[in-house]
């Protein structure tokens, strides 16, 4: 009968792409059951969307295969997502990430929807933060226009309206479709307080903020109130978004905020009828940028009527076409979103990580 000794190096060889460290020495392999003939382990990773998740699966599965004697082998993938400990948090929240833009029109609510409900079907447990409150969006684009959140009458906490998986918070959500937010910077400061304090989020892995465009007072606001463990920034690639962008990730280096990377969005037009890619806003915008701030594109998105169409109807394109090549951007921009994320908390806790190139 093989021992725990054997699995434990026979699943040393199974190496994180990120942490550059074998999954046994990471402390992911656990609850190990050996049998006559059998192996029963859980292998636990720091994200549910692991982008590497289903080939640490098969490597494991052929590892332990391989063994004198082993003919049944039982590998469940589970996750634990490390919280961002830095300061005092919203209670049961792992994990704040704000979306942000340096100007309107970019596409920032729609990429943020799709992200949330993308990193959802991993099995992650999320939350999104409409923080637009001259502008939400997120009603509409959630399937959720005309619904009214309830109020938990023993904590006085608002309890958030949730689809597609995704819990979700927003201004607009409390007034009337049509109402203009007609406030003055210290109230809409306050009105984000309240979304960020007084709804019961419960347990998530993530809670996605949509962040309104600039680098006004809803995001010195947002970094004062709570510990954000990174940035998305949104952009097009022409010069116009690209300079606006920047100011936008100087912004949050200089609140101390990690810059998670870069989505250039509108990369492509896709023609929808002959399926041709045209660069109508130039190329290389993103990676120009990203060179300048040391960061990485973690996404190109298209310009693509399929996306715009669902976006207004209320159904992300993530949830309605989910194989589509589409959707398929956004899942990969979750696993890189996670990928970060997991690989800035682990620096927390001191072990060394070298990032790929």
């Amino acid at each position: 009968m093989v021992s725990q000794a054997d699995i434990l190096k026979a699943l040393s060889v199974i190496i994180d792409p990120d942490f550059k460290k074998d999954i046994v020495s990471l402390g992911f392999v656990k609850d190990i059951v050996i049998g006559n003939a059998s192996v029963a382990l859980t292998i636990e990773l720091t994200t549910p969307a692991c982008p590497v998740k289903e080939e640490f699966k098969r490597q494991a599965d052929a590892a332990l295969l391989a063994l004198p004697g082993i003919d049944q082998v039982n590998v469940t993938m589970s996750s634990n997502v490390v919280a961002a400990k830095t300061k005092e948090g919203i209670p049961g929240v792992a994990n704040i990430i704000a979306v942000a833009s340096g100007k309107g029109g970019v596409g920032k609510s729609t990429t943020t929807v799709n992200l949330a409900v993308a990193m959802a079907q991993t099995g992650a447990r999320v939350g999104l933060l409409d923080a637009d409150i001259y502008g939400p969006s997120i009603p509409r684009m959630m399937g959720l226009s005309g619904k009214k959140p309830q109020i938990d009458r023993d904590t006085e906490t608002i309890i958030p309206l949730e689809n597609y998986g995704v819990k979700t918070m927003s201004i607009g959500y409390l007034v009337e479709d049509n109402q203009a937010m007609i406030w003055r910077g210290a109230m809409v400061a306050g009105a984000l307080k309240q979304l960020l304090g007084d709804v019961e989020w419960g347990e998530l892995d993530y809670l996605f903020i949509d962040m309104p465009p600039g680098t006004g007072d809803a995001q010195l606001t947002l970094t004062q109130t709570v510990p954000v463990t990174g940035a998305v920034m949104v952009t097009t690639p022409q010069d116009i978004a690209l300079i606006d962008c920047s100011k936008g990730i100087n912004m949050f280096e200089k609140v101390h905020v990690p810059n998670l990377g870069i989505v250039e969005n509108m990369s492509q037009f896709i023609c929808p009828h002959c399926g041709e890619s045209t660069a109508i806003f130039a190329e290389g915008g993103a990676e120009r940028l990203s060179q300048q701030h040391a960061t990485e594109v973690l996404a190109h998105i298209p310009l693509d009527l399929q996306i715009r169409i669902n976006a207004d109807e209320g159904t992300p394109i993530v949830a309605a076409m989910p194989d589509s090549d589409q959707a398929k951007a956004y899942q990969t921009l979750a696993g890189e979103v996670a990928r970060k994320i997991s690989i800035l908390n682990r620096r927390q806790v001191n072990i060394p990580i070298i990032m790929q190139s």
